[in-house]
């Protein structure tokens, strides 16, 4: 039988400690360079504390109206513009998702922020969607107009902000992205979306992934 040398655990444990020392700058640098602050803490948090629990989860910056997109590994896999809802907020309106689209007045038209656990599901068309929060009715869908006059497509290209505030609350993105990234991971099964907030803090939506430096 062949031992193994002495010093070969001490050195698997030194070249380990030097491989997670290396991990999260790695990480960090995978978002694209436009990622915010907010969304790079709260990623290096979930990450680090596998708070996604081993899903592939999604990281929707309200603030930025984008998406960033990761595997169940924690690997940044792509990010997109999004559409929102169009009144700033984080919370959903009470009973709003029993109300037809006609009844929801324009500050119920919030996307709610905070940790959602998804799944996938179908609208009344029988569209394929992801549910973010079920019972406010808030999904993420590939994008598509209630009215030709709200003009999605054109204001998911706008650089602007304020023209990616134009849903009822749901969260539209590029049906290629859609397509791509989105069906393939959370269309099939249960995933993770950490939304963040747009007029509450940080700090007081995600207390854990704030104080994690």
């Amino acid at each position: 039988m062949i031992h193994p040398h002495p010093s070969r655990p001490s050195r698997r444990l030194a070249l380990a400690a030097v491989a997670c020392a290396l991990a999260t700058p790695l990480l960090a640098q995978a978002l694209p360079e436009d990622a915010s602050a907010p969304a790079r803490q709260l990623v290096r948090w979930a990450t680090a504390t596998a708070d996604h629990q081993g899903l592939p989860f999604a990281v929707i910056d309200k603030p930025a109206a984008r998406i960033h997109v990761f595997s169940a590994r924690g690997r940044w896999l792509g990010s997109s513009p999004v559409l929102l809802g169009a009144a700033l907020g984080d919370r959903a309106a009470p009973g709003v998702g029993s109300k037809p689209l006609s009844q929801i007045r324009f500050e119920e038209r919030t996307t709610p922020a905070g940790r959602f656990v998804t799944e996938p599901g179908r609208n009344l068309r029988g569209d394929d969607i992801v549910w973010i929060d079920y019972d406010s009715a808030v999904s993420l869908h590939r994008v598509r107009s209630v009215h030709a006059s709200e003009r999605r497509g054109e204001r998911l290209a706008s650089p602007g902000l304020r023209d990616k505030r134009i849903s009822y609350g749901c969260v539209n993105a590029p049906a290629a992205f859609y397509d791509q990234f989105i069906a393939p991971l959370f269309g099939q099964a249960r995933g993770v979306v950490y939304v963040l907030p747009d007029t509450e803090p940080f700090a007081s939506v995600f207390v854990a992934a704030s104080a994690y430096q």
